[in-house]
């Protein structure tokens, strides 16, 4: 997140407003995207796939600022937006109504410069900690999900206990679940093989050897 610089919408349909508000914030090295109007604002807000935020103003042309905020929080699943509404608007009422359809914060015109990128600066923050946020959410939802894939029914040979996966191969166990997890195997006897297998082998192997000895008068 921090190698990518933070996208910060303005829209405002007067240049001159937009000019005065690049001067405020550009020396943060922000990339900052330009509409003018508040139906540009929507589609941006709506194809957007990073963490943005948006300076938006009240007065617009097609859609005003509180309908941008309002609708773009109706989007589901889309990346952290922090939406600031610039306006000339300073009644309590108009606040209220701002922060009611979604702005996360507000902003009186004529603004002092360093108030504004210090507004900037904390929905920077905001939004970059909740992409944190999500994204520690997605990488425990694939973790759960490849748990579930080992915890699910799975087909298993009742002689050699070989596992029939979903491609209707057979491959052995150990294989089967590294692959499907971060597990790796280190390979053993247990006591009970030990017995039952491997004393009998060198059981054998030692009579094979008495017997070649025999065969060639060493005993």
């Amino acid at each position: 997140m921090s190698a990518v610089p933070l996208t910060v919408l303005v829209a405002d349909d007067l240049e001159s407003n937009r000019r005065l508000i690049r001067a405020s914030i550009k020396s943060e090295g922000y990339n900052i995207v330009e509409v003018t109007n508040g139906q540009e604002a929507l589609e941006f807000l709506e194809k957007v796939t990073v963490p943005v935020v948006g300076l938006v103003d009240w007065e617009m042309p097609e859609l005003d600022g509180l309908t941008v905020c309002k609708r773009a929080r109706k989007r589901e699943f889309s990346p952290p937006s922090f939406l600031i509404l610039v306006t000339i608007r300073d009644s309590q009422a108009d606040i209220i109504a701002g922060l009611q359809q979604g702005a996360n914060d507000y902003i009186i015109k004529p603004f002092d410069y360093a108030e504004l990128l210090a507004r900037v600066k904390i929905g920077a923050q905001i939004v970059n900690l909740q992409q944190t946020l999500m994204d520690q959410a997605q990488e425990l939802r694939d973790a759960l999900n490849q748990i579930k894939i080992l915890t699910g029914i799975l087909p298993i040979c009742s002689y050699c206990s070989k596992i029939r996966d979903d491609k209707n191969n057979w491959e052995k166990l150990d294989r089967y679940v590294a692959r499907h997890s971060e597990a790796s195997f280190s390979h053993g006897v247990c006591p009970e093989c030990y017995r039952e297998h491997m004393i009998p082998m060198l059981k054998e192997a030692e009579s094979r050897s008495k017997k070649t000895a025999e065969k060639s008068g060493d005993v």
